[in-house]
């Protein structure tokens, strides 16, 4: 088995644990991510209290009203995603560095990465946004039905006063990933699936930073280590822990904004009864929230993404890091057993 494909393996299979572990502190911070709140707008879905909730009343109003299960809303399409994106990351990754080192004769240098890592990460996104697509509007499914129900079920109510009949058409229907994909190219098209592409391209710098930042520090702590009786240098899975950790704190930072235009754009679009809560695209919805909301509505959540993103960047750094040992032992073990006679 080559380097590449170890690596894509080994990072599919961090990938889908980190994403197991950390997903519901993911749908919690889509759902503040996309809430849009006008304040000259006094029936706007999100009243103040809403959006004055700590995180922890937010978590436990989602499990009150809408049941446990909310909060792990498209984690199947999300491991598929994972599985796919860190599978492709992590081999284009690899076989960008080996052709690299082949081609210099020698380690290659942290521009060198870093271009490496941009690479891989667009044709990560390329083709892997369709799915990220459907996991969003998953996830802010039912908080944009709640606001469309709330809605109809006032014109429900007068309806009922008036003709002493209870319309039933508007309890609320159990969301499933072929209705989010059906509803989202009856929307916008085939294209529709590609909502968001431009920021997630531009995001591209968040892994390429987080890697330059993880390899430099990588570099410096394992500069004057020995190598054990495996070939390997002694680094414990904590201390990748804590490396995986700073690296994605870094990067997080610097890329927050473009993470929630990219989610706003690929929520459902009709949350709120104004156009100004509603994106045709990249520039619109950069106006449009500075413009309606402020420049702090490009930070909504961040406090809760950097602690769902340091630790799933740890765990999966730390389960990468310990699959790619495992498997080149497992390969050694083979090439040194002998064949029967």
């Amino acid at each position: 088995m080559s380097g590449a494909a170890v690596a894509a393996v080994a990072g599919a299979g961090g990938g889908i644990l980190a994403q197991v572990v950390t997903y519901p502190l993911q749908t919690v911070n889509t759902r503040q991510q996309t809430e849009r709140k006008l304040l000259r707008l006094p029936d706007a879905d999100v009243t103040p209290s809403e959006a004055s909730k700590t995180t922890l009343q937010q978590f436990i109003k989602i499990i009150n009203e809408e049941g446990p299960s909310s909060l792990y809303q498209g984690l199947g399409s999300s491991i598929v995603g994972t599985a796919l994106s860190q599978g492709i990351y992590y081999g284009v990754y690899q076989m960008g560095r080996d052709w690299a080192t082949n081609k210099n004769k020698k380690s290659i240098g942290t521009l060198t990465s870093l271009a490496v890592a941009a690479l891989s990460g667009c044709v990560n996104v390329l083709l892997t946004t369709p799915i990220w697509v459907v996991v969003t509007r998953l996830q802010t499914e039912k908080q944009a039905r709640k606001a469309k129900l709330r809605r109809l079920s006032e014109a429900a109510g007068r309806y009922e006063l008036e003709t002493g009949v209870r319309d039933r058409s508007f309890v609320e229907k159990p969301v499933t990933t072929a209705g989010a994909v059906a509803e989202m190219y009856k929307e916008a098209g085939l294209l529709g699936f590609w909502k968001g592409v431009l920021p997630a391209l531009i995001m591209v710098s968040n892994p390429a930073i987080q890697f330059m930042i993880y390899e430099a520090l990588l570099e410096r702590l394992t500069a004057k280590r020995r190598l054990n009786k495996a070939g390997f240098k002694n680094i414990s899975a904590s201390e990748v822990f804590m490396l995986g950790s700073v690296a994605k704190l870094g990067a997080t930072l610097v890329t927050y904004p473009l993470l929630v235009i990219k989610s706003r754009l690929q929520a459902k679009q009709d949350i709120g009864t104004d156009d100004s809560l509603q994106y045709t695209g990249t520039l619109d919805a950069v106006a449009k929230m500075v413009k309606h909301e402020g420049f702090l509505s490009f930070y909504k959540g961040m406090d809760l993404k950097i602690v769902q993103s340091v630790l799933a960047a740890a765990i999966l750094f730390m389960t990468k890091e310990e699959l790619v040992k495992l498997a080149f032992v497992l390969l050694r073990s083979n090439k040194g057993r002998k064949l029967p006679a």
